[in-house]
């Protein structure tokens, strides 16, 4: 399937091999999705005008990366090293993304977490080039003209922002962008969605941050953030401008803050093909961690009882979840939901008269738990898992040391391998440290965390520590959903990616006590996410059965699967022809 993509056309599938230019000369090198710098053979420069404009000796990919990786090891910090792989990729797309591949596990801290937090701080003084669209209530009346103008007119998926819950600093204005710079990189790297079909997108709706209005470089919106119906009004506009250019393609909200971002996702899941990763993704690769639990504890879901220690976006998002696995696997609402107990900076989420609607779901009746009256401050998440009887917790809430030894002895005693989470980034604000949950509870203790950590050595025995990474599940749940076809993004396809990126741990890795994959695996877990995801959407009817024309999946699996190998991109230089001089 042919694809015209601004200055050059591609076969999808592989049937030319070959990238059609509609131009020579020094025009392609000043694209970056056809420039190969050096590359170039000295046929191509010859046949494409090309001749004297490079040095006479052709260095191939390979030999590229190679100096490439030693000039990113040279720079000064990772702030220069970001900039230096942007600046590739804004000049030759195919260098970039196979320079990160060769050591992805090393890249990806560079461009995205931790990396791109400072990037987001300092986007105005390190800006360089724009890339993707910013959208700002000057222009948001012409959304749907700026969209359709776009150079690039094949977009699959968008990732957007609105700026206000970037990471674990909140409000960065329109530096937030570089996230879903970020965030499309990887989609490219797990998923081989091509460049070319990316969109990043700022929703600048102005900043509450005080430094970013006082700075004389800053680029965004200069103004307070808009509100109530004005943020909705602006929202509304950019997803019926989104929908109408772009009908088919995904999009992904970004770090919103907590009440907007349930309220868009939950506005748009029947208006739009989207998701919220904050919720919907970190939901799905924490479950993939506790599925890989139970495969160690040989036991059942439905034997947990599971307590999220942080009741934001993304711990509300865990737990539902885990809620959506549990009734999957026989419980009813109800049922499930008395499994799943969550906290917050009051205590014990508890049905109060000033609860944010996002909480409710999980809300307890006071009166239905008497312990609850009796727990203190400070003893409030001991008591909970002494009177619950906690198997499973997971924490979200940025409180350092808030996983002390007595509450893993507490977890002990309630199970012999109790699942503990300390998920909050960065690493300053996690609850508890690997090494200390292993050391408390005599090496028993299951644990995953959200940033990265070096294995624990306890008692002679190694444990390494698997990553809760996001990684692991929004590239591959893309591609399932682009693959398939699917019209609608549901709850479900998460459960499946999270069965999914469980099973890609095996005997081996489970038996370290491993509940997550290794980020190397990361092209083969997105493909199987993929299928997973793609085969869901199928069965749960909102996929058609004709998707990209005789490449159609038919409904089949096996089709399916070679369909979704067959679309992913890989940083491979092709050869180019050009319309102007090939016949």
């Amino acid at each position: 399937m042919k694809h015209n993509v601004c200055n050059f056309e591609y076969d999808e599938f592989g049937g030319t091999s070959a990238l059609i230019a509609r131009t020579t000369g020094h025009a392609l090198q000043h694209d970056h999705y056809i420039n190969k710098g050096t590359a170039f053979s000295l046929e191509e420069r010859d046949r494409l005008g090309l001749n004297g404009a490079l040095p006479p000796s052709p260095r191939n990919l390979a030999s590229q990366v190679t100096n490439s990786a030693a000039k990113v090891r040279d720079k000064e910090d990772d702030i220069e090293r970001y900039i230096y792989i942007r600046a590739l990729f804004d000049r030759n797309v195919t260098l970039a993304h196979a320079l990160i591949a060769s050591d992805l596990s090393y890249y990806m801290r560079i461009i995205y977490t931790p990396t791109v937090g400072l990037v987001c701080q300092r986007y105005s003084n390190i800006f360089r080039s724009a890339n993707g669209i910013h959208f700002y209530p000057g222009n948001i009346d012409q959304a749907e003209e700026i969209l359709a103008r776009y150079i690039y007119r094949d977009i699959r998926v968008a990732v957007v922002t609105d700026n206000e819950g970037i990471l674990g600093i909140g409000d960065q204005g329109t530096g937030g962008i570089a996230i879903c710079l970020g965030k499309l990189m990887l989609y490219t790297q797990g998923a081989g969605i091509a460049p070319w079909h990316c969109l990043p997108i700022s929703l600048d709706i102005g900043t509450d941050n005080p430094d970013l209005l006082a700075d004389k470089e800053y680029l965004g919106w200069r103004h307070p953030r808009l509100t109530g119906q004005a943020y909705l009004d602006f929202v509304g506009a950019f997803s019926a401008a989104f929908k109408k250019v772009f009908p088919h393609a995904l999009c992904q909200w970004e770090d919103f803050s907590r009440q907007n971002a349930f309220a868009i996702r939950d506005s748009y899941v029947d208006e739009m093909i989207s998701f919220n990763d904050d919720i919907q993704g970190t939901g799905a690769v924490t479950l993939a961690a506790v599925l890989a639990a139970m495969r160690i504890k040989k036991e059942s879901l439905t034997e947990q009882t599971f307590l999220v220690h942080g009741a934001g976006a993304g711990g509300v998002g865990i737990a539902e979840q885990i809620h959506v696995a549990l009734c999957a696997e026989g419980l009813s609402a109800e049922e499930a939901a008395e499994r799943i107990f969550t906290t917050d900076s009051r205590g014990v989420v508890t049905n109060r008269p000033d609860l944010p609607p996002y909480k409710k779901k999980f809300a307890k009746e006071r009166e239905r738990f008497p312990w609850l009256a009796g727990a203190g401050p400070g003893d409030v998440l001991l008591t909970a898992i002494k009177e619950a009887g906690v198997t499973v917790l997971i924490g979200t809430s940025g409180q350092a040391g808030s996983f002390t030894r007595e509450i893993s002895e507490a977890m002990l005693a309630n199970t012999a391998r109790p699942v503990i989470l300390p998920l909050s980034n960065p690493t300053a604000k996690c609850e508890a440290t690997p090494e200390q949950l292993i050391h408390w509870t005599k090496g028993r203790a299951l644990v995953a965390t959200g940033s990265p950590f070096a294995p624990v050595t306890y008692n002679n025995t190694t444990f390494p520590i698997g990553q809760c990474n996001n990684v692991f599940v929004f590239p591959g749940v893309g591609l399932g959903i682009i693959g398939s076809g699917a019209t609608t993004v549901l709850p479900s396809f998460f459960t499946a990616a999270a069965h999914a990126v469980a099973a890609q741990v095996n005997d081996q890795a489970l038996a370290r006590g491993e509940l997550l994959p290794n980020v190397h695996q990361l092209r083969q877990v997105s493909l199987e996410v993929a299928v997973a995801v793609g085969m869901e959407a199928i069965t749960a009817g909102v996929a058609p059965r004709c998707c990209f024309s005789r490449f159609a999946h038919q409904g089949n699996p096996e089709r399916l699967r070679t369909l979704l190998v067959n679309m992913r991109w890989q940083p491979d230089y092709l050869p180019v022809k050009s319309r102007l001089t090939d016949p």
